[in-house]
């Protein structure tokens, strides 16, 4: 059984950097494609930025230039390193793979950036 579990998250002024982490156990990370998700309070989640197995990443417009999001396939790892952070950017993360899995949605980590 697949298990998810995000960490890295925190609280970070604006302009400030994070790096999310997620682990992944019960599996590799053989997944075409992985992605990090957010939801922030009272709007539904939405897909922050996904990376394929080949390296092809893609991003939310609002993210482009700020987010890397990178996965270590033999350490089965997903990172996103999150810089210039935003207030807008405060939100519970969560990563899953794309299409996401129900049964593989972990507990997130909250990020808030705030002065």
């Amino acid at each position: 059984q697949v298990q998810l579990v995000e960490s890295g998250g925190g609280l970070v002024q604006p302009g400030g950097s994070l790096r999310l982490s997620c682990a992944a156990s019960g599996a590799g990370l053989n997944f075409n494609y992985m992605g990090w998700f957010r939801q922030a309070p009272g709007k539904r989640r939405e897909l922050v930025a996904r990376a394929n197995k080949y390296g092809l990443t893609l991003y939310l417009d609002s993210v482009e230039g700020r987010f890397t999001i990178s996965r270590d396939n033999a350490k089965k790892m997903l990172y996103l390193q999150m810089n210039s952070l935003r207030p807008d950017d405060t939100a519970v993360y969560y990563c899953n793979t794309i299409p996401p899995e129900e049964g593989y949605w972990g507990q997130g980590t909250q990020v808030t950036v705030s002065s």
